[in-house]
């Protein structure tokens, strides 16, 4: 038993509300990250060109932080919490240290800039992978289960904080300071959740015997890389026929085909295939792999159109994505209190899938004329349908198991949710600039078109570059920003439909707890504690 749960009722709750300050910070840490540099990105396209590429610098993070969070749950078990929950700070503020160094003198200057970002944002996200998932469990040994909710819900505000400033303090940075600034600002915020959790946190001295599934999580990670690198070079890097993808095409089915034999006998599993028999727990999987789908796409081109096509600065555009950001918070918080005083869920995610289908419909239809008010009104109606997906895939996900798989489905939940991400961002990047390549090419030429699209320092993209440019170049190349823009959205429609379609042969299971509380059993804390260090991003 540690300190702080052998300490009296009001000191417990004194100790671990100061040990909660230390978390939050981490968690906000992991975060804003993607938040900020999301507004930050035009910025750096503008000092390192390589626009076809610029997805990548969120992908690679994100596959970073997908594979990475079973691992890091299981270390924690098998090393110690504390030990492995700081080891993943250090290496998260390393790796944004080396991020905001990309491209510069150190490193040869900005021609290999972008490639070097891209290279160290994976590395960003292997530590980012341990920041909730770490923080999560901690308060699973810290706080009895019968009172976590009450500390997970102020974990819950802290996303909400995030997804309001993160965009604002993007766009401040970018505009004031430096776009590295994006990266260096995680070491102060870090290094004071290093300090501070080095010196309060005391954690029960026990460990539990786990066998890491080190080859599932090697071959999922090999299948997972191969299926993004097809969907980012298809058609833009490499002919669809070309010996380069059918090389990846291979290795990707060879690598899942035998990760599927490898979990089937892991004793313990990266991915328990055994949860899919759960028709409820399929079906929303495959929800939550098309949310993050959606989301990240949203999330990444919304900044690119304010920045490029109105002209906005970083700062207004962070500004300008409240709309998204407030619609997907207050919906997601009013929706959790309705399912909590009715026990009653399936409405939301067919009714949050139609009406994400609606504003991304609505996105489809921006071009060179469309005013900042009427994409705040698009983004208000794709944040309220999302916001009525976040809170409920989680929870369907977890109501459609036993008690004792809960740690595994919350963390199979986060995964695909994750992957969603990954392959929505590395798609939609490819069809970006394909689309923005054939446009340019109509519009200029060959050769005029490779200095927008491939140009060193960004070529015309770089958003104070745009406004130095002849009137009739600039309106070309902001109506070829805005096509491909709008394109987009319309390939993520198309795979959004599915969200609602999915969601209605889901089956309304009751959820356990409705009925009065019980002392909870040694085996559902122990289920308890498995959850929070899987619930990674919910």
């Amino acid at each position: 038993m540690s300190d702080v749960q052998a300490a009296p009722a009001p000191q417990r709750q004194r100790s671990i509300r100061v040990i909660l300050f230390g978390l939050m910070i981490a968690i906000l840490l992991a975060m804003l990250d993607n938040m900020i540099v999301s507004t930050a990105l035009p910025r750096i396209v503008g000092d390192f060109g390589g626009l076809q590429h610029f997805t990548w610098v969120v992908t690679a993070y994100v596959l970073g932080t997908t594979v990475s969070t079973p691992l890091w749950g299981k270390l924690g078990d098998l090393y110690g919490r504390k030990g492995v929950f700081l080891t993943s700070i250090v290496l998260f503020l390393a790796f944004s240290a080396l991020c905001g160094m990309s491209g510069s003198t150190l490193f040869g200057g900005p021609d290999n800039g972008m490639m070097q970002l891209i290279a160290f944002r994976a590395l960003q996200g292997l530590g980012a992978g341990g920041l909730m998932v770490g923080a999560m469990a901690i308060i699973g040994d810290l706080v009895p289960p019968r009172e976590r909710g009450r500390y997970q819900g102020m974990m819950a505000s802290v996303m909400a904080v995030a997804m309001v400033a993160g965009p604002l303090a993007g766009g401040f940075i970018t505009d004031h300071l430096s776009w590295r600034w994006a990266f260096y600002v995680n070491l102060p915020l870090g290094g004071v959740a290093l300090l501070f959790l080095i010196s309060t946190l005391h954690l029960p001295k026990y460990r539990t015997e786990h066998r890491i599934d080190w080859l599932g999580a090697a071959l999922l990670s090999i299948g997972i890389t191969a299926l993004v690198l097809i969907t980012t070079w298809g058609g833009n890097e490499y002919a669809w026929g070309s010996a380069q993808l059918i090389g990846l095409a291979v290795v990707a089915v060879v690598s899942l085909v035998a990760f599927g034999f490898v979990e089937r006998r892991a004793p313990e599993p990266i991915v328990s295939l055994a949860l899919f028999k759960s028709r409820n727990f399929a079906l929303i999987s495959g929800v939550g792999f098309l949310l993050g789908f959606a989301m990240f796409g949203a999330m990444n081109f919304i900044p690119l159109f304010q920045q490029t096509v109105q002209g906005s600065s970083a700062t207004n555009s962070g500004l300008l994505l409240l709309p998204l950001m407030l619609g997907m918070m207050v919906v997601s918080i009013v929706v959790g209190r309705v399912i909590t005083s009715t026990g009653r869920y399936r409405i939301f995610p067919i009714a949050g899938g139609v009406v994400m289908v609606a504003g991304l419909g609505l996105l489809t239809m921006v071009d060179v004329d469309t005013t900042k008010l009427q994409l705040a009104g698009f983004m208000v109606v794709l944040g309220v349908g999302m916001g009525g997906l976040m809170q409920t895939s989680m929870l369907i996900a977890q109501n459609s198991v036993e008690q004792r798989d809960l740690g595994a489905a919350s963390g199979a939940a986060t995964f695909f949710r994750s992957i969603g991400g990954s392959f929505g961002v590395a798609l939609f990047g490819a069809i970006f600039a394909n689309r923005l390549e054939d446009s340019l090419v109509a519009r200029f030429g060959q050769a005029g078109a490779g200095q927008f699209s491939k140009g060193g320092a960004g070529g015309g993209v770089n958003p104070t570059g745009i406004k130095a440019l002849p009137a009739n170049i600039r309106e070309g190349l902001l109506s070829s920003l805005a096509d491909a823009i709008s394109g987009v959205f319309g390939w993520v429609v198309i795979f959004a439909v599915l969200v609602p379609v999915l969601a209605w042969f889901i089956k309304e299971i009751p959820l356990r707890g409705s009925g009065p509380s019980e002392p909870a059993t040694e085996q559902a804390a122990e289920a308890d504690v498995e959850t929070a260090a899987a619930t990674a991003g919910v």
